[in-house]
């Protein structure tokens, strides 16, 4: 019986044999896969529901299901990465409130550099103060603000301030409803 070169055997052993945790169809490319054809595969998104927030390393995009009635909150990181947050009008059990999604995600993002804060969402039903104050927290006999029609440039404000980032750096859209991905 011939033996085969080293060399040889270590790739035949790495097409064969799955990478820790995947099947052994997950280790091989398919045909016609980008991944068999040498281009890279796309990582999945991050998936960032109402009151969550989290982060994507380089390369990784952020998905937030169900924009409706809800503000994004997306940091580009100067490393490449993305911090994302999802913040809901009203708050989703066991999440986080529209007053501590941006402290929560201005504590993730630490003291590393930002190139750019973009915000999506439904704008027209944010007033920039639910970012500091929740409609939760207002008491039975204090008036809730009610925003006028979208304030793009008071949500940029209120953002670029709770995040401790300059105001130049923050952008503000009005998105239609359903998923958004950023990547």
């Amino acid at each position: 019986m011939r033996r085969l070169p080293a060399a040889v055997t270590a790739a035949l052993l790495a097409l064969a044999l799955p990478a820790a945790g995947a099947t052994a169809a997950e280790a091989r490319p398919v045909a016609g896969t980008p991944a068999a054809a040498g281009q890279a595969v796309p990582a999945e998104p991050v998936r960032i529901t109402e009151g969550q927030v989290r982060e994507a390393a380089p390369g990784t995009p952020l998905l937030y299901p169900s924009v409706t009635s809800c503000l994004t909150v997306t940091v580009r990181l100067a490393g490449g990465g993305l911090a994302g947050a999802h913040a809901s009008l009203f708050q989703v059990p066991g999440e986080l409130r529209s007053d501590a999604i941006l402290p929560a995600l201005r504590a993730r993002v630490g003291d590393r550099p930002v190139r750019s804060v973009e915000v999506r969402g439904a704008l027209g039903a944010w007033h920039p103060g639910y970012l500091t104050k929740a409609i939760e927290a207002y008491g039975p006999d204090e008036d809730v603000p009610v925003p006028a029609g979208p304030d793009a440039e008071g949500v940029a404000r209120a953002v670029a301030r709770a995040l401790g980032q300059p105001r130049a750096l923050v952008t503000v859209e009005d998105v239609p409803d359903g998923d958004l991905t950023v990547g």
